[in-house]
């Protein structure tokens, strides 16, 4: 996607999230999602979240294979509208704020509602996606399990979330973010994740050696 779309599509989803919401009646309802960043007045902090977002796009496009992809803690569903849509052939989410869900699936009427379970189908998805959703989360190892469960064969695992170093903890403050609820930063996340899959990349937002976010991509072991 040419740098002029990307802008174009960035802008009509934040116009589509300001629209449906009121941050200002709604922030600390929203505040554990990504929605405030999106749609906030403060560029930087805005297009930091929208850069991770696109970060883990640019790394589907890189190593999935066609297929449909599972969606973990989607909230509005804004990941999939910066995926190919040739390589997406389902796009299911699971996403346990039941606002959010709603808003999700008046944006993305296709979209397939999973559950957080045992339910989740087996060796499914070419590719699921954790963004920014397992650090919300106490003991992630038995969610974790299942993810990597539903995976295909040759499929790949996503996942982000923040550094929580004192840069990314300036930034909150500055953007208004007070909330205290991640119970794990993205390195707690990757070493659990590492107990069942094997790493593959792994991108940087805003750069390696200052990164706010980390963004990964693992495959279960026996395709290494």
């Amino acid at each position: 996607m040419r740098i002029r779309e990307l802008v174009s599509l960035i802008r009509r989803r934040r116009a589509a999230l300001s629209e449906r919401f009121d941050l200002t009646r709604e922030f600390e309802r929203l505040e554990e999602s990504c929605v405030p960043s999106y749609i906030h007045a403060n560029p930087a902090a805005s297009a930091t979240s929208w850069w991770r977002l696109l970060s883990a796009a640019r790394l589907h496009r890189r190593f999935a294979a066609v297929g449909p992809i599972l969606d973990f803690g989607a909230a509005t569903g804004e990941l999939f509208h910066n995926l190919k849509v040739p390589l997406v052939t389902e796009y299911h989410f699971v996403e346990q704020n039941a606002y959010l869900a709603e808003s999700l699936q008046a944006f993305i009427p296709e979209a397939v509602r999973q559950k957080n379970d045992e339910s989740l189908p087996k060796e499914a998805y070419a590719a699921v996606f954790a963004l920014d959703s397992l650090e919300h989360n106490k003991d992630i190892a038995p969610i974790i399990k299942r993810l990597t469960a539903a995976l295909a064969q040759d499929g790949i695992l996503v996942v982000s979330g923040p550094t929580e170093n004192w840069l990314y903890r300036l930034g909150r403050r500055l953007a208004g973010f007070s909330g205290h609820y991640h119970l794990q930063t993205v390195y707690d996340v990757e070493r659990q994740v590492a107990q069942l899959c094997t790493p593959v990349a792994t991108s940087y937002v805003p750069m390696r050696l200052m990164p706010l976010f980390r963004i990964s991509v693992w495959r279960k072991p026996y395709l290494q």
